[in-house]
């Protein structure tokens, strides 16, 4: 080499190590965001807000109470097949700084201590925590209403006194609503709602700060109850709230610690899971405490199931399988707001989509949208891709699996992994093959393949991630009705399941528009008398459907 060349290549490598000690600076932490004069309320006002009128929905018999624990599906994943396809693919789910020996020895059987001296926690790696932090201060510039409201409670600290336990996805996102709650007064413990969905850098940082999480991204079923039985079952502590995604701590602590469960102050549900198990237990008089049914709210039905899945579906696909869209035969069973917004992505993309549905009125609004309504054993040998997002059980069968054309894809986006049998792929004529993170190719005795992805689990908090600002939405949605189940005086909530108010609604939407730089055209006095309204709202009446 001569020493032009030699001189030249020195100065490519000491200009690559200055970019990248150059993208390891890490951002400012953003500052309150100024809200309009609109959206002001005051913790008191949060109270009365609350209407103290349930509303049953009903039960659907599909999602019952068992005796025994949930069982979900196994599949044994060896060591060195994760490892390779970590180098594969990667999702940015995964921790960017793991260590792959770390993966040969389960969390539960390490000792960990944070920096304060604390191991009630158990993660994957607490040294992660300085990554984690950096993706939650990213987070939290696009949640700039929850951070506004942790601003303006924290003084009052609302929460003071609060033990929250939660069950959750652990995200960046969630972690800046946890501690947003830390900051109004709440001591929390957390777990994670799925076994695929933990950030394991993000619950490091949580674990940092002093919040019990215990929760790592692989778990096994045995982990996962393990998880939610430390975090629950604690010496000197004693949960009086919960937050659930999904009904499974709930439905722990009903089961194995009834004396905690009957002195719990309210529970708050996001899930159509959860919310089903709820009004299953109101409805057979068993459920001893109140609930506030978040999931029905409008700002997560119209916000987070619709806007949120119409991102995170595309993502999530493209991440696992490198597809592409155009030109491709989707199914889309269900069409409730989920299927909704998966359909709208992936029309957009030029694919062909036809819809599963059951109701009546979703599946005229399927046929107005532009989608063919079919049933799915008339499509099932054509499809390349099969996508479920019902929140019921055995949606896709083991027979419509068996008439899957080879490489078709099968995904869930519902919460439950109940809706695709995988169950019945465990059989021993059928070949498992694992290619990258959450992708296996099940391989039948013909050669056939077909893609199934997170293991029937929810694809886009398995495989991908999810919109940050969407997630603001319901989780302020969340904060205030831990706030208001909390703070409620005595009497004011009977052993049921009950609706966030609209006005409440209003309340999480007016705190986002500024993000936008959205004005609210005002009332006349005139106009609000003629319309029979309050100046100040609710502008629509309970029974509005948007």
């Amino acid at each position: 080499m001569s020493e032009s060349e030699g001189d030249a290549k020195l100065e490519v490598v000491k200009q690559a190590s200055k970019d990248v000690k150059e993208s390891e600076n890490v951002a400012e932490k953003y500052s309150a965001m100024t809200v309009s004069k609109n959206s002001e309320m005051n913790m008191g006002e949060l109270s009365s807000a609350f209407s103290a009128v349930p509303t049953h929905k009903p039960v659907k018999k599909q999602i019952q109470f068992v005796e025994d624990k949930q069982e979900f599906s196994r599949f044994p994943t060896k060591t060195g097949r994760r490892s390779l396809s970590r180098s594969i693919s990667q999702s940015s789910t995964d921790s960017y700084s793991s260590d792959s020996s770390d993966d040969e020895t389960s969390p539960r059987d390490k000792t960990q201590v944070n920096s304060k001296g604390s191991s009630d926690f158990c993660v994957k790696n607490i040294k992660q925590a300085e990554f984690g932090r950096r993706e939650i201060e990213i987070a939290e510039q696009d949640m700039s209403a929850l951070i506004s409201l942790r601003k303006r409670a924290q003084s009052e600290k609302p929460l003071a006194g609060a033990k929250i336990v939660g069950c959750t996805h652990i995200t960046a996102q969630t972690a800046v609503l946890i501690e947003t709650l830390v900051a109004l007064g709440a001591q929390c413990r957390w777990t994670a709602c799925n076994i695929y969905s933990t950030q394991n850098e993000v619950a490091a940082a949580l674990s940092e700060t002093g919040v019990a999480v215990f929760a790592w991204k692989g778990e096994s079923e045995d982990d996962f109850w393990w998880c939610i039985d430390h975090c629950v079952n604690s010496e000197g502590w004693q949960p009086n709230t919960i937050l659930d995604d999904g009904g499974d701590l709930t439905h722990w602590m009903y089961k194995k610690y009834p004396n905690v469960f009957k002195k719990i102050r309210g529970i708050v549900e996001e899930s159509v899971t959860g919310v089903h198990r709820l009004y299953q237990l109101s409805k057979a008089g068993k459920l001893c405490v109140p609930a506030m049914n978040v999931n029905d709210s409008v700002t997560k039905q119209k916000f987070d199931n619709l806007y949120c899945c119409r991102e995170s579906i595309l993502d999530g696909l493209k991440r696992t399988t490198d597809i592409m869209f155009g030109g491709k035969q989707v199914v889309v069973c269900g069409y409730g707001e989920v299927g909704k917004g998966c359909c709208a992505a992936l029309k957009a993309l030029g694919a062909i989509v036809c819809v599963t549905e059951i109701d009546p009125i979703c599946a005229l609004q399927a046929c107005m949208d532009g989608f063919r309504v079919v049933k799915l054993n008339e499509v099932i040998r054509q499809v390349d891709v099969t996508i479920t997002c019902t929140g019921n059980k055995n949606v896709v069968t083991r027979d419509q699996l068996d008439r899957m054309k080879n490489g078709s894809i099968v995904c869930n986006m519902g919460h439950s992994n109940t809706e695709i049998d995988v169950a019945s792929l465990r059989t021993p004529e059928l070949t498992w093959e694992r290619v990258r993170s959450q992708v296996d190719h099940v391989i039948w005795p013909d050669g056939k393949r077909v893609i199934l992805l997170a293991e029937g689990r929810l694809l886009n908090l398995s495989c991908s991630t999810v919109p940050t600002f969407v997630l603001s939405i319901t989780a302020t949605t969340q904060a205030l009705a831990l706030i208001e189940l909390y703070n409620a005086p005595e009497g004011r909530y009977k052993q049921d399941v009950y609706l966030l108010p609209k006005k409440m609604d209003e309340y999480v939407a007016s705190l986002h528009l500024a993000t936008f730089d959205a004005h609210l055209t005002e009332l006349s006095d005139d106009q609000a008398k003629y319309l029979g309204l309050n100046k100040n709202g609710p502008f629509k009446p309970n029974y509005y459907r948007y």
